[in-house]
């Protein structure tokens, strides 16, 4: 199957994936990235099984996610399409935490 597809989804204060999705399609390629509320990121499970339904072959996450949630939405979707995530470097852990004050 030809790559033609992939999601992401990020973390924002107050976002949810009914007011914060964008899409994009040029060809036979799309993309999708839908936003959800940094306090309630178990959402994800949900729009994550929604974006494989949809036919997306793959899901990247943002870095605040963390890995445990790749592995859990990755399981969710019982490993069917690549789960990945975003990470940042420990040099940058107090940066990220002051932008997130």
């Amino acid at each position: 199957m030809k790559f033609n597809s992939f999601a992401f989804i990020f973390l924002s204060p107050g976002f949810s994936p009914e007011e914060n999705t964008v899409s994009t399609q040029k060809d036979n390629y799309r993309f999708k990235a839908v936003g959800i509320d940094m306090a309630n990121k178990a959402i994800a499970l949900d729009v994550a099984e929604q974006l494989a339904k949809e036919g997306y072959q793959m899901i990247e996450l943002c870095g605040g996610f963390g890995p445990e949630w790749a592995y859990k939405i990755a399981e969710r979707l019982k490993n069917e399409i690549p789960v990945g995530a975003v990470f940042y470097g420990p040099q940058f852990r107090k940066q990220l935490a002051d932008l997130m004050e």
